[in-house]
């Protein structure tokens, strides 16, 4: 399954990329940064902006991961918690078959990731020629699991986790910071 599964994670990890450029810079027809933001805070992914740089950086720096083949479990889990929020917000209400924009796509993929994360990335992967071997039941439920759960996390405490700090607490810890130094 050496070929097969580098055209697998190529066509997955590729498109992927893709889309991650599409929120991050508003490549191959993208909204960018503040389009796909706006898109996220209607869909309840508050703060847009910060929710949708964090989903760009997840599936362009994920899909790059996998298409390479290195550090495969990493990978699944920052693309699992992307799928996980799609499906969360965008694609649940719609049911499950595509043709009515439901689960249907994420589910597919997020089966094809638990695969590649359970066998491994194949023969023609950086893990391999690197002698990382991480495969395999355990490490596909941890690998899905993290990326969820930061998933749910994130999507839950986006408000607070993004919230600019107040300037006066910001200075108040420069200064006890350079005071603890002295």
């Amino acid at each position: 399954m050496g070929l097969g599964k580098l055209v697998l994670r190529a066509t997955l990890g590729g498109y992927f990329f893709g889309h991650g450029m599409q929120k991050l810079a508003g490549w191959f027809g993208g909204a960018g940064l503040d389009g796909t933001g706006e898109f996220f805070e209607q869909a309840g992914l508050r703060p847009g902006k910060q929710s949708a740089l964090l989903a760009g950086a997840a599936e362009a720096g994920g899909g790059t991961l996998l298409a390479l083949g290195l550090f495969t479990p990493a990978a699944v889990s920052m693309l699992t918690g992307v799928m996980t929020n799609a499906i969360r917000h965008v694609h649940a209400q719609n049911g499950l078959w595509v043709t009515d924009g439901g689960i249907e796509y994420p589910a597919v993929v997020l089966a094809v990731l638990a695969a590649l994360a359970d066998s491994g990335p194949g023969r023609f992967s950086l893990d391999e020629a690197l002698g990382i071997r991480l495969r395999g039941p355990a490490v596909t439920a941890v690998a899905m699991a993290a990326g969820a759960a930061g998933a749910v996390y994130v999507a839950q405490h986006g408000q607070e986790l993004f919230a600019a700090p107040d300037a006066d607490e910001a200075l108040s810890r420069s200064v006890e910071k350079v005071g603890a130094e002295s």
